[in-house]
């Protein structure tokens, strides 16, 4: 063997070693549940959870500098100027800092400290939001920069290409929402896109159809309509719906208008088998990948900053949502127009349906609360639909409205009344069998 093709074979070996061991750590700290203290869930979330737990003062006043430098900064910069959405973004994530400063020092109308308002905004949404997203930006440097994407991507594309018409490294995205955040799937959507893998209708398909709230919430969600004894029915009816409506939504104007110059999939290299192929991409990748301290430099200020776009959002936005649906009849009037499907999917009481889910417009979890003393099968429907409507203004719809993925408000508006309909059609059959067969009870 010549020295030439000694030193490239090595080359490839460290390329691979690269491959395999930072997409290990990064499937670890994503993926892989392991229990702390008598709670089983993925090792960000646990880390999160214990500097909230262990370090409250710190992370409070980490989670209020980013508020404040995501409010200030588009004034500083002029981008808050660029257009109407931008403007209303803005003065919005100005009104966060407001509303975090009177929940900090406890000044305001009683109202607002209501458990299921200020309190819950920030001690349950934005102190989670605002550590997961720098923590797993880190995390993210190893799963997606150093090959698995690309070697993932070529492995599923035969089925992300006809089902979803999207590239087979979506499939990262999607698992990345279901075991962790909608957060951190928008981070690698965002990422993603930016690089060129996704067109703009491939990051919308993405955006609004994958990035689901965490398996986390689902079990809240499970816990407060009393469907634990039935947890694997509901999170996998959970999955099967919300990508089923994905793949619908995809074919379904906004999205299918969107620009779609062509798609962006590598063909398999003459002589090659997939497996072999997907091997190839993914040391190529990891290869040409920067150092990891730069990788991980670079991630962890793409999540601060992103993080600070998101959380002056949600205290103000999720703020305005809930008082919207608790004092006024905005959420009853939206009902009306979900009413036609709770009542073609034959739900037990489709009226009060169609406004509990209308409500999931302004926070995900607050059917879940109208809904608790509901007949089992609308309680059945409305676990899954909360999740699989996937878009929601206390925190996924600025999430998205953060990134550079080209979705008005009028999109997000749209897409969430599309998913909520056909979620409410498809889930309502399996809550029925399930009810009659007796896996639900």
């Amino acid at each position: 063997m010549t020295e030439t093709a000694t030193g490239a074979q090595g080359f490839r070996g460290a390329a691979l070693f690269r491959l395999i061991a930072y997409s290990a750590i990064g499937i670890f700290m994503f993926f892989v549940p392991i229990s702390i203290g008598g709670k089983s869930t993925i090792p960000l979330d646990h880390a999160a959870t214990a500097i909230v737990a262990y370090a409250h003062p710190v992370a409070v006043v980490f989670v209020c500098l980013l508020i404040l430098y995501g409010a200030v900064t588009p004034f500083m910069t002029g981008s808050w100027n660029k257009r109407a959405t931008e403007r209303v973004f803005s003065l919005l994530r100005l009104l966060g800092v407001v509303v975090t400063a009177m929940y900090l020092t406890g000044v305001g109308p009683a109202a607002l400290f209501a458990p299921d308002m200020l309190p819950f905004l920030f001690e349950k949404l934005v102190l989670s939001v605002g550590l997961i997203v720098p923590i797993g930006a880190l995390a993210l440097a190893f799963l997606i920069g150093y090959g698995l994407l690309e070697f993932t991507g070529v492995l599923v594309q035969p089925i992300m290409r006809p089902v979803w018409r999207t590239p087979g490294w979506s499939a990262i995205d999607a698992v990345a929402s279901f075991v962790g955040s909608y957060s951190l799937a928008l981070l690698i959507t965002d990422r993603v896109f930016k690089e060129g893998k996704y067109t703009e209708r491939e990051a919308a398909i993405v955006a609004t159809g994958f990035s689901t709230v965490s398996a986390t919430f689902m079990i809240i969600v499970a816990r407060t309509l009393g469907l634990m004894e039935s947890w694997n029915l509901y999170f996998w009816s959970t999955l099967v719906v919300t990508f089923v409506v994905s793949a619908i939504t995809a074919r379904l104007w906004p999205i299918a208008g969107m620009d779609h110059p062509a798609d962006r999939d590598v063909p398999l290299p003459p002589g090659r088998g997939r497996l072999q192929a997907a091997m190839d991409a993914g040391v190529e990748q990891a290869a040409a990948a920067k150092s990891l301290p730069v990788t991980l430099r670079d991630s962890f200020v793409a999540g601060l900053r992103m993080a600070s776009l998101i959380l002056p959002s949600i205290m103000a936005v999720g703020l305005l949502g809930l008082l919207a649906a608790k004092y006024t009849p905005l959420f009853d009037i939206l009902g009306y127009l979900l009413y036609p499907f709770t009542w073609a999917a034959q739900l037990s009481e489709p009226m009060l349906a169609a406004k509990a889910l209308a409500s999931g417009l302004a926070e995900m979890f607050l059917p879940a609360i109208l809904l608790q003393d509901a007949g089992l099968d609308l309680r059945f429907v409305a676990a899954v639909v909360s999740v699989s409507q996937v878009l929601f203004l206390s925190a996924s719809i600025p999430c998205v409205l953060a990134t550079s993925i080209p979705l008005t408000m009028k999109d997000l508006l749209v897409i969430w009344y599309i998913r909520t309909a056909l979620s409410v059609l498809i889930a309502a059959p399996i809550g029925w069998l399930a009810v009659s067969v007796g896996w639900l009870s």
